[in-house]
């Protein structure tokens, strides 16, 4: 294992996507985690516990998921970069202090590493059927951002941006592993760490006296300030005014909720990560995420060998959905096919993009395995007919 003098690991790896992660947060500065063991993300902070003595840091294995994802927030304002780990049934449970990181607008990163549901389900096996959950799963009007890595590689690199993103935007971000991302094993590169791109917390420059916690700067997004540096701090989860203090009006709260949603709405085409292969021109294109999307290419390089002209758009941000992109693209096209792991869920939001320019042809599969590509192809084929 090879480490720089702060800990943190360099060089070629063969990780997992779970410890890849733990290495991703660790990279972006996360120094304070709380978590409790729940398959197939339990490898994420088994690393970090494992880890976080080298980097100077601090672990806590709670009682459940609520007391994770509360612990959590408390952190941030601690002044500390924080994430928290989960799947499955621990993900419902940490829905309300989702809302809750949300109108506090605490910089936070959720990683849940998908399984089959409901319920217990499949404790041990693949699905992507939480991606309308945390996009819907607390209650309210909310935006989150959501990215969806493919690989073990990916899974350092969007750690890595998830940290950003919340520290950019004071967000919580979701990392949407699923259970074959999480546990496959492949060589990850991490880069020394002059090479790694970090996004440090907005401080407020204010002196005290001065500061109100929820004022925002131009671009929506109010700096921070860390409990006992002086400045007086006000945090609730009521509906509450620039001081933090209560304001319980329909005027406090349109003026509140419009800001949340409306910094991350109106970035939404500069937020959007698509991977796009030879969808220019193509006749068909298979719109995808995760691990579908690996499952999905060969589908794709199937259908090209029997001369169709097929693209592949792959989704790393899923959520703010990349509207304008996907309903650009469908005027490209003849069709669009969308493989997931579960019954529908994004094949929703393409077709809401689209808005009937082109079939939307949906490749569903209730998890515990991936697709066979054969499936995914037999769809494409009879979309280009």
């Amino acid at each position: 294992m090879t480490a720089d003098p702060k800990g943190v690991l360099t060089g070629v790896h063969f990780l997992d996507g779970d410890h890849a992660a733990c290495e991703g947060a660790l990279a972006a500065g996360c120094r304070f985690v709380s978590g409790y063991p729940i398959t197939p993300s339990t490898e994420v902070v088994e690393r970090f516990a494992q880890r976080i003595p080298m980097v100077g840091g601090v672990f806590i294995q709670m009682e459940d998921e609520l007391a994770a994802s509360i612990t959590m927030l408390g952190a941030v304002w601690g002044g500390k970069k924080v994430m928290t780990v989960t799947s499955g049934p621990g993900l419902s449970l940490m829905m309300e202090h989702l809302g809750l990181a949300y109108i506090t607008e605490a910089p936070c990163v959720f990683i849940d590493v998908q399984r089959g549901g409901p319920s217990t389900g499949l404790p041990t096996l693949p699905a992507q059927a939480d991606m309308m959950q945390v996009k819907w799963g607390s209650h309210g009007d909310y935006e989150i951002i959501a990215l969806v890595p493919d690989s073990p590689q990916e899974c350092f690199d969007l750690t890595i941006k998830a940290f950003n993103l919340a520290e950019q935007w004071r967000v919580p971000v979701f990392l949407m592993m699923d259970e074959v991302v999480g546990h496959m094993t492949e060589r990850v590169v991490i880069p020394e760490a002059s090479a790694i791109e970090i996004t440090e917390r907005r401080w407020t420059k204010k002196a005290p006296g001065e500061y109100r916690p929820f004022d925002a700067c131009a671009d929506g997004v109010p700096a921070m300030a860390k409990a006992g540096d002086g400045h007086r701090i006000h945090v609730t989860g009521l509906t509450h005014d620039e001081r933090g203090w209560p304001a319980l009006t329909p005027k406090s709260q349109d003026k509140l909720i419009r800001r949340l949603t409306n910094k991350i709405r109106d970035n939404a085409d500069a937020l959007a990560d698509i991977r796009e292969d030879q969808c220019e021109g193509a006749d068909v294109i298979v719109v995808s995420y995760g691990i579908t999307s690996r499952v999905a290419s060969s589908a794709v390089l199937q259908a090209r060998a029997q001369g169709l002209k097929v693209g592949h758009a792959r989704l790393v941000v899923a959520w703010p959905f990349p509207t304008t992109r996907i309903a650009y693209l469908a005027t490209q096209c003849r069709a669009m096919v969308v493989p997931e792991l579960n019954l529908g869920q994004m094949v929703h939001e393409v077709s809401r993009a689209v808005a009937g320019k082109v079939p939307v042809r949906l490749v569903d599969h209730a998890g515990g395995t991936v697709h066979d590509p054969k499936v995914i192809l037999d769809c494409i084929l009879g979309a280009a007919r």
